[in-house]
């Protein structure tokens, strides 16, 4: 049942990125209107919310782009910072929707910045304790390994779920400031655009959260069902 149900959401998982990726690429090939780029839009959310003390470089990568709350700086790649296309600026709202999270003191923001440290330790433990606990399934110690496991992989799901709002109430940050700023986005069409490219994008974080959740009940059927699956 749980390996079965990992498998579902692995094929899931690869059917919303695949999607999001597409609909990056076009978005990404669709010119704004009013001509400005990524780190334009960047630039003028945060000064229209009364931030001034936030960074905004250009890092390398595709699809690279966040927030760091640790030295404040939003971090765009390069086809977003330099971008003048709908996804551009889409992407960039967004992250400077977690700035403003930031400056707000919003809860969960905060919650899952916290969970940080919390959230590398289990990671690091899980791929060492879960195939240790397999390997010894039938001794205690394996018992052991695979509730370590099973701890860790609660606090990875938990940090997922954390997520969630933080990106939801990101991308509606970011969309109500593009819908109010009609020098940005001028047309209705480029407003649908970006509001659907934020849309798949926070698909991404909710089967990442369902991909957590599989492998926690797999692990769990394991350390109290009684069998493999």
């Amino acid at each position: 049942m749980g390996l079965g149900l990992i498998l579902i959401v692995a094929v899931l998982s690869f059917v919303v990125q695949a999607r999001f990726k597409n609909k990056f690429r076009e978005y990404s090939e669709t010119p704004l209107i009013s001509g400005m780029t990524g780190r334009d839009v960047a630039e003028r959310m945060l000064h229209d919310n009364g931030i001034y003390d936030v960074s905004i470089i250009s890092v390398e990568g595709s699809l690279t782009d966040h927030y760091n709350p640790q030295n404040r700086t939003v971090n765009l790649s390069p086809d977003v910072y330099h971008g003048r296309s709908i996804a551009a600026a889409a992407v960039a709202a967004h992250e400077c929707g977690h700035a403003v999270q930031h400056a707000k003191a919003y809860t969960w923001l905060q919650f899952r910045s916290a969970m940080v440290p919390v959230v590398n330790i289990a990671a690091n433990l899980l791929q060492w304790v879960f195939m240790l606990g397999i390997i010894l399934l039938a001794s205690g110690i394996g018992h052991t390994m695979l509730l370590i496991a099973f701890g860790a992989m609660l606090v990875m799901t938990l940090f997922s779920l954390v997520t969630l709002p933080v990106e939801f109430d990101a991308s509606n940050r970011a969309l109500l400031w593009l819908q109010t700023n009609r020098g940005i986005m001028q047309t209705s069409v480029e407003n649908d655009k970006a509001k659907n490219a934020l849309w798949w994008a926070a698909m991404t974080y909710v089967v990442a959260a369902l991909g957590s959740l599989a492998q926690l009940l797999y692990i769990g059927l394991m350390l109290f069902g009684g069998r493999r699956d």
